[in-house]
């Protein structure tokens, strides 16, 4: 019975390590080959047309985390021109089934009682762009999933955003 126990809570821990695993966030980045990045050291904020765009609260979450992420590189927010960079996002949120599953264990591999239940979140991906506005070429572009999370409390999401943004931008300026 104890060894059932054990071999429960083991598959438990597996199961938890695992879900944390997978709602770990993940950023990508690409740069412009070429590209002289000493030169930026401005930029504005620009909407890309036709991209999902969130509520002005979220809106602003955003901004301020890629700000703060921003002006630790050097680089200085102007709202108009000339700017050395132009700078835009898009979000995208999907919803995704998770189970969560716990059991009693018995004395083999699927004895004893178990109980499981499906909820659904919602993972958020952000698109971040740099646009070099004098080329007009897209000189860098960066994401980052399971960023945005609107059911979450305001203050929660922005630590998540500010870890998901810190995480994206060690990333820029390239190397």
């Amino acid at each position: 019975m104890q060894r059932g126990f054990r071999n429960s809570l083991a598959v438990l821990g597996i199961t938890l390590l695992t879900c944390g695993v997978a709602l770990a966030q993940d950023v990508k980045s690409q740069a412009m080959p070429g590209t002289d990045f000493s030169k930026y050291h401005t930029y504005k904020w620009v909407t890309i047309e036709g991209a999902k765009q969130p509520n002005q609260i979220t809106d602003a979450q955003i901004k301020q985390a890629i700000d703060g992420q921003l002006a630790t590189k050097g680089l200085s927010k102007v709202e108009s021109d000339p700017a050395d960079l132009y700078i835009g996002y898009q979000v995208a949120v999907q919803q995704q089934t998770q189970w969560n599953a716990y059991g009693t264990g018995g004395m083999r591999w699927g004895g004893g009682m178990g109980t499981a239940t499906q909820s659904t979140i919602n993972i958020g991906t952000l698109v971040l762009d740099f646009y070099d506005p004098t080329t007009k070429q897209l000189v860098w572009t960066g994401s980052a999933t399971k960023t945005l999370n609107p059911s979450s409390n305001q203050e929660k999401n922005q630590k998540n955003l500010n870890n998901a943004m810190a995480k994206l931008l060690k990333a820029y300026p390239p190397k």
